[in-house]
């Protein structure tokens, strides 16, 4: 879809004050009390998360069994659910605010995975967490935007051992760099992931992918900032 239609799609449902948005058969919430003005404009043009959409429709499977790490509204795991089903879903958001809004997005759907109000760590229970006006910016990764919370954490390897995922997709706004590295990943076969080079540099970035190519992964496509990794 080029931007004209977009940008029309956008201010059909700014006019009509939209409060849903349906996109890859998942409904959502789109009023400005639940979320940023940049979530909303992004959900209105239907650009919102769209790398990760596509490359999610393109990778998961029905018997996936999916880890999620940085929940957002509660969308992504939603669609994660429609391909793979609410029970093999769990998805962990640091940003305890957060949590009204994806139950919201989950009861409006009828669906459910399982969500845990955390954040994923290498190693620690307790880190900080910054939270930014806009959700999409809120990162473990300290940014100007952000005010400083702290949260109760996982280490992601206790994750893996006791949720058995086959997938992971995450978006954690640079704090990726710390995370998978920390991992030998048992057991995951396909990365979804939003890249932040922007945020973390490209030495960091290749470091990291470095990491997931001994371990057996390939960079299978890569959209924008986001990359589907699989290992065979």
């Amino acid at each position: 879809m080029n931007r004209f239609l977009r940008n029309i799609r956008k201010g059909i449902r700014r006019a009509l004050n939209a409060k849903t948005v349906t996109l890859d058969g998942v409904t959502v919430y789109s009023d400005l009390a639940d979320i940023s003005k940049e979530v909303r404009n992004g959900l209105f043009k239907e650009t919102y998360e769209e790398p990760e959409r596509i490359l999610i429709r393109e990778a998961l499977r029905p018997n996936d069994r999916v880890l999620e790490i940085g929940g957002g509204i509660g969308f992504v795991s939603l669609l994660c659910a429609k391909i793979c089903g609410p029970s093999n879903v769990l998805t962990y958001e640091a940003n305890s605010k957060m949590a009204a809004v994806i139950q919201r997005n989950y009861a409006l759907n009828a669906m459910a995975p399982t969500l845990r109000c955390k954040a994923v760590t290498a190693h620690d229970r307790e880190v900080t967490f910054f939270v930014s006006d806009n959700i999409i910016s809120s990162s473990l990764h300290e940014r100007k935007e952000g005010r400083p919370h702290t949260v109760p954490a996982d280490p992601l390897d206790e994750v893996i051992a006791e949720w058995k995922p086959t997938a992971i997709v995450m978006d954690v706004e640079g704090a990726e760099i710390s995370i998978l590295p920390s991992s030998n990943l048992d057991g995951v076969q396909k990365i979804i992931l939003e890249l932040h080079p922007h945020v973390v540099g490209d030495a960091a970035i290749a470091e990291m992918k470095a990491h997931l190519q001994k371990l057996g992964f390939r960079e299978e496509r890569a959209i924008h900032k986001s990359s589907y990794f699989i290992r065979r």
